[in-house]
């Protein structure tokens, strides 16, 4: 999305709240949480899982290893999820034409972050006449 005039251009920057992220997130969640589930139930010896027949996993070393990446695979979606929580990398670039000034402006939603420097440039014609 965008916003137009002759002498200004707004072009906005989507941060993280993108669909692929949400699906991700969400994927990432429940195969954890069924890692998780399964070397727990593995642990404690009864089916916590009625789907999967989970005793038939030896807690020694499968159960071990399977809780290990449910609660490696919990961190990595919670961190997902605060990132898009927080609108991680949305902003917007701002482009002056009368004063050739680029303005951009990045952040998290929670925080108010500092507009970074403005850069200026030049106007350069693509064609030049040979003569």
């Amino acid at each position: 999305m965008s916003w137009r005039s002759e002498r200004i251009w707004i072009e906005l920057i989507t941060g993280s709240r993108k669909t692929s992220n949400f699906c991700w997130a969400f994927i990432l969640f429940l195969g954890s949480l069924g890692f998780l589930l399964v070397g727990t139930s593995s642990y404690l010896g009864r089916n916590l899982i009625s789907l999967f027949p989970s005793q038939q996993i030896i807690f020694f070393p499968q159960g071990i290893v399977m809780s290990f990446y449910g609660i490696a695979g919990l961190f990595i979606s919670s961190y997902l999820w605060c990132t898009i929580l927080w609108n991680v990398g949305s902003g917007y670039d701002r482009f002056d034409r009368k004063e050739g000034i680029v303005y951009f402006s990045l952040g998290i939603s929670w925080k108010k972050s500092p507009d970074l420097p403005p850069i200026t440039y030049e106007r350069y014609s693509v064609h030049q006449n040979s003569s």
